[in-house]
């Protein structure tokens, strides 16, 4: 069922994960084949001067990477509150990055619900104290919304989530625009919703 002739087939390569949070964003890989995502490392945000952003751009020119995935947080109801509209416009900043670098690669937000949990269970399940798990817990629960986004696109043949459009009007790219409390002024929220 390998049809390669639509657009829309995932591309195969090495991938990010990202776990976007107010102090630390959390950074994970997988192998070409997208089989196994792994933790990668943890990254401070910088929401001013954005050297996080500038991190991600030269670990994915380094790597290779064909598509970096943005977790993004839902509520259990599907809701899209203020850390939805934080990892949206980080992944805008992103898509923005990449284009300004003269990189094509993707960036796709994907449904996370839920991997932070996750990640902190399995760090306590392995023995780790909890006062260990922060130095992880963001690249554990990146490796979750990889994984999570790989395994979708092996089961269906197809890519996943919904990919990040750069604005194009970046009039001065000195200085970039930094992430706001959700506002509800977003010309996107009416194309929200996820086809998961």
């Amino acid at each position: 069922m390998g049809s390669s002739s639509s657009g829309d087939v995932y591309p195969r390569g090495i991938k990010l994960g990202v776990d976007v949070g107010t102090v630390r964003v959390g950074l994970a890989i997988c192998d070409p084949d997208g089989i196994l995502a792994t933790p990668f490392k943890t990254v401070g945000r910088d929401a001013k001067k954005n050297s996080d952003i500038r991190v991600l751009v030269k670990q994915a020119a380094e790597l290779g990477a064909v598509q970096i995935v943005v977790g993004l947080p839902r509520t259990m109801k599907g809701e899209e509150r203020a850390s939805a509209q934080m990892a949206s416009e980080y992944a805008e900043l992103l898509a923005e990055a990449l284009l300004r670098a003269e990189m094509d690669v993707p960036v796709n937000l994907v449904d996370e619900r839920l991997t932070t949990v996750t990640a902190h269970r399995n760090l306590h399940e392995a023995g780790m104290s909890s006062k260990n798990h922060r130095k992880v817990v963001d690249q554990v629960a990146a490796a979750g919304i990889l994984q999570h986004a790989i395994d979708m696109q092996r089961a269906r043949g197809t890519d996943v989530g919904r990919r990040v459009q750069a604005r194009a009007q970046s009039e001065t790219p000195s200085s970039a625009p930094t992430l706001r409390a959700a506002s509800g002024s977003d010309p996107d929220s009416s194309t929200r919703g996820l086809q998961l």
